[in-house]
């Protein structure tokens, strides 16, 4: 049996962590530049993917963190960083999103690994879905890659029900995700871990990005202070910045035009938006 085959019977599914946030991704117009941005200010190292020669895996200290893939000339969408949800079907979830006045805008297509679909909810906040094999790495990244998200939307418990219809969030089935209020905000969750966190206040005709709906997706550094010095000494734009109990939090957008945040870290922070994994 050859190391492809093994991959392939051994690596975990979606179908394992259904309704779960399993990973997070970038495609941008130029790979190599994404890399060298990336590599350059959060000090990432990449290796080629399982999805072709343009993905790419972000390692930090060798652990997985996101992928960074190139753009297909033809496809319009806006160059974004992007949370991804583990389904069984990307079909029926595709279905839902529709039924549920959500937008699919490419997909499901079929890769060498899955299938997967980007979409919209109602509020025009971005995500993805993907059905099939995990990153090979999946147990690191589940509970070490510094990576969380959180939706800003209209409303968040209006949010939640259209995630949880989609995703059979607090569904009832056996190892489902569980939604949960605290703190002002919607918690999902799973096996005693916070995989997101969803807040109320976006305001789509805002002239600051930072209020639209969208999944923000927030990396984990030492510095905060240094690393958006850093970023903007290579092309970033900040856009904004504010202050936790726990430290410094700056929201920036790369050369590309894709927002990303960076936060202190220093282990399981419960009051910053949630971590993906911890």
């Amino acid at each position: 049996m050859n190391d492809k085959t093994t991959r392939s019977v051994t690596a975990p599914t979606s179908e394992s962590v259904y309704g779960a946030p399993c990973w997070v991704s970038l495609m941008a117009r130029d790979l190599g530049a994404a890399q060298d941005f990336y590599g350059t200010v959060l000090g990432w190292e990449f290796r080629k993917g399982r999805l072709g020669d343009d993905f790419t895996i972000a390692l930090a200290d060798g652990v997985p963190v996101a992928g960074i893939g190139a753009l297909a000339p033809r496809l319009t969408v806006a160059v974004a960083w992007t949370p991804y949800f583990a389904v069984e079907d990307a079909d029926l979830a595709g279905a839902r999103i529709r039924e549920r006045s959500g937008t699919v805008a490419v997909g499901p297509i079929s890769l060498s690994t899955g299938r997967g679909l980007l979409a919209a909810d109602r509020d025009g906040a971005v995500f993805g879905v993907w059905e099939g094999e995990l990153v090979h790495d999946w147990p690191a990244w589940r509970d070490h890659a510094p990576a969380w998200i959180r939706l800003l939307s209209r409303d968040a418990f209006d949010s939640a029900i259209f995630y949880g219809e989609v995703f059979d969030w607090a569904g009832g089935r056996a190892g489902c995700c569980e939604v949960t209020y605290a703190e002002g905000a919607v918690l999902l969750h799973r096996d005693g871990r916070v995989l997101a966190r969803l807040t109320s206040g976006a305001d789509p005709t805002s002239g600051n990005p930072l209020l639209h709906p969208r999944w923000h997706v927030h990396f984990a550094v030492k510095d905060v202070e240094e690393t958006a010095s850093a970023a903007r000494r290579c092309g970033a734009t900040l856009l904004g910045e504010r202050s936790t109990s726990t430290g410094a939090e700056v929201s920036l957008r790369d050369p590309d035009g894709a927002i990303f945040t960076v936060s202190s870290y220093d282990g399981m922070v419960p009051d910053l938006p949630h971590p993906l994994v911890h």
